[in-house]
């Protein structure tokens, strides 16, 4: 059976003695291929080999021999004489032979060439690492560098990634063929060499690629190329910075591949071995190919949220003011925190009697659909907003709207994405009144309010809070109102604000709100640094807003009698008032005319006291207010009625008018156009 298992074994046999020379050899040894047996008896086994390393395996052997306890499956590089240039990989196990009586007589090895199950492992790691480490974000430049960082050096000494430029936009991409136009953009490099390996574009090169090259025709036929580089190749001509790298680098081989998918071409990777002695093979265009498809999966995937983002983000700059109007009485300014959601918003909304309406909202969810959702909510406030309606109700009245919008999403089929996305929207809508120092606020979800008072003392009020936009049917919200100084800075979130910590988070935003002097530009971007600091979360958008005292000299007040008569005293207050506000004569006439359809509707409808009040802002405002709830309504008098044309009449003369109430009463004001 000895001679038998010498003679025909599949596994290489050797026999050493003491001295780790070569005893017996089987014919099914490695090291035979091309040597005589004749040659290797009486030999060192790390001759016969041509090991790599062959002072780790001595010790190996040498270990076994004093301690008796085998070695099994230890991998181990030689180079044989018949390929001196090629590596070969071998599986060696040894074991002690010793006799009867004790004494140690020498080593036994089973060697074996496991070359290619070795590489064909590797190439499975560098796949399933691929598999796990590539695509991991949503950013074509980032999925390309995550190729190159996963494959060099493990399976390439230098590796390259090229994107089609319309992909990195988001663009679709260019059918195949590619056209010889078409630019490509160097996304990705990686070298064994790190920074100083000669590259013959910079990352972030956009240009198209010369033709005839092997990269070319890559992109014609989606077929890859391996392909054996030297100095006297044709279409290194046709390219000459690429043939400068190559020639810099000493690289041998190239794998060339096209990133594909569906018949579209997204890109090219090229990976080149220089330092790796080993050329590429048939299997190595294999591991590729696979490389290829799962990097164009993901590249695909990166564009079309890409493209997605640019439309929602497109469509919510449209939809925004391009920045905060500031008012008479109000300076604002608004922060993005965060550029990942498309469904915030911020508004700031001019209303009647010098009063600023400060808005910031949010939808959940990402995309198209919540930017056009938070399109539609923010249109609803503005039509609200036109009714002056209390913040509670307003917020009410858009919950009604949020409501509709969330059951007509559950409407849509089972397999609709949208159908699995639970409708969700925070708003909070303040109001502040620079005449009473005061601002209104009532939130819907969970968002912030914070003051900064001139003295420089920071609070984050209590914002009463409702449930969610949407959450609810006939959800019911409070307001609070809080007295503000002017010269106070207010910031509204569209979440809630983390505690303050002393050595950041919070903290450190409040104390870069109360650096004084500060303009509205300096502190947004110092809040951003400071939020950017923290590791904790941060809000995505904040409205900053800085109150001004309204101009005493431009607002006008009178207590009126409850007479007949109160609707003469109407007409000459505002007729001196406005002489003294130099407004154009044919305005003034209108206004004496309002003013006193006004009072006249208090008089006869209304509840004492009676107030006037005038406001020279934006707009010419005049404001009668009374203690009756009732509502003066507009209607057409007929022909033969002696009244019942005063509300038509200022309806004709102003250009807007409408009610607000208050806890005492209501007023009913006019708005109109100076010259």
């Amino acid at each position: 059976m000895f001679e038998a298992l010498f003679d025909q074994s599949a596994v290489g046999l050797h026999l050493l003695d003491t001295d780790l020379r070569v005893v017996r050899v089987n014919p099914a040894t490695p090291a035979m291929q091309g040597v005589r047996v004749e040659d290797l008896f009486g030999r060192s086994f790390t001759d016969v080999y041509g090991l790599v390393d062959p002072d780790p395996v001595e010790a190996l052997a040498r270990g076994v021999l004093d301690s008796g306890v085998p070695v099994t499956g230890r991998i181990v590089g030689a180079r044989h004489k018949s390929d001196p240039s090629r590596e070969r990989l071998h599986e060696v196990s040894a074991s002690r032979l010793q006799a009867p009586s004790g004494e140690v007589l020498g080593l036994a090895l089973t060697v074996v060439d496991v070359t290619d199950r070795e590489k064909a492992r590797a190439r499975m790691l560098v796949l399933d690492a691929a598999r796990e480490r590539v695509g991991r974000t949503l950013d074509v430049m980032v999925t390309c560098q995550e190729l190159v960082d996963t494959t060099v050096p493990r399976f390439a000494d230098i590796a390259v990634v090229e994107v089609v430029d319309a992909v990195v936009r988001g663009e679709d991409p260019p059918l195949s063929p590619l056209p010889r136009d078409v630019p490509l953009r160097r996304a990705a490099f990686g070298s064994s060499e790190g920074a100083g390996q000669p590259q013959a574009h910079p990352v972030g090169d956009v240009r198209s690629l010369p033709t005839p090259t092997p990269y070319t025709q890559v992109l014609s036929d989606l077929r890859p190329r391996a392909i054996t580089l030297g100095p006297d190749l044709p279409w290194l001509a046709t390219d000459p910075e690429r043939a400068e790298a190559i020639r810099a680098s000493g690289s041998h081989t190239l794998i060339t591949a096209p990133l594909a998918l569906r018949g579209t071409v997204l890109g090219l990777i090229s990976f080149y071995r220089s330092g790796q002695p080993e050329p590429y093979d048939e299997d190595d265009v294999n591991l590729v190919l696979q490389l290829a498809d799962h990097t164009a999966l993901c590249i695909d995937n990166a564009r079309r949220y890409t493209r997605e983002h640019a439309i929602a983000a497109t469509v919510q700059r449209h939809l925004l003011p391009p920045r905060p109007a500031s008012h008479t009485a109000v300076t604002t300014a608004h922060l993005f925190v965060s550029s990942n959601g498309e469904g915030e918003w911020y508004d700031t909304i001019a209303l009647p009697g010098a009063r600023t309406a400060l808005v910031v909202g949010n939808v959940a969810g990402r995309g198209i659909h919540a930017t056009a959702t938070m399109g539609q909510l923010r249109t609803v406030i503005h039509s609200l907003a036109t009714f002056d309606m209390a913040p509670d109700e307003l917020l009410a009245r858009l919950n009604e709207t949020a409501t509709h919008l969330a059951a007509e999403r559950a409407a849509l089929p089972p397999g609709d994405p949208l159908h699995r996305e639970a409708f969700a929207a925070d708003c909070v809508y303040a109001v502040f009144d620079p005449l009473t120092s005061t601002c209104t606020v009532a939130g819907a979800g969970a968002p912030s309010f914070v003051v900064v008072r001139p003295d420089g003392t920071t609070d984050i009020l209590e914002v009463p809070s409702g449930p969610s936009l949407g959450s609810a049917e006939g959800a019911l919200f409070a307001a609070a109102n809080f007295a503000i100084p002017a010269g106070s800075l207010l910031v509204l979130c569209d979440s809630s604000m983390p505690p303050a910590q002393p050595s950041g988070g919070f903290g450190a935003v409040r104390r870069v709100l109360t650096q004084a002097g500060r303009s509205l530009e300096e502190l947004r971007d110092d809040i951003l640094y400071a939020l950017a600091a923290d590791a904790g979360a941060s809000p995505n958008l904040l409205l900053l807003a800085r109150t001004h005292s309204f101009p005493a000299e431009r607002v006008a007040t009178w207590q009126l009698d409850d007479t007949p008569a109160a609707a003469a005293t109407a007409r000459r207050h505002a007729r001196e008032q406005l002489t003294t506000w130099n407004v154009a004569p044919e305005t003034a006439f209108n206004t004496e005319i309002i003013v006193s359809e006004l009072v006249t509707n208090a008089v006869r409808y209304g509840s004492p006291p009676l107030r006037l009040r005038l406001l020279n802002d934006r707009t010419l405002t005049c404001e009668v207010h009374d203690t009756s709830p009732a509502s003066p309504r507009l209607r057409h008098a007929g022909v033969v009625d002696e009244g019942g044309r005063g509300l038509f009449i200022i309806a004709e003369l102003a250009r807007a008018w409408g009610t607000r109430y208050t806890a005492t009463g209501k007023t009913t004001w006019t708005e109109q156009t100076l010259p």
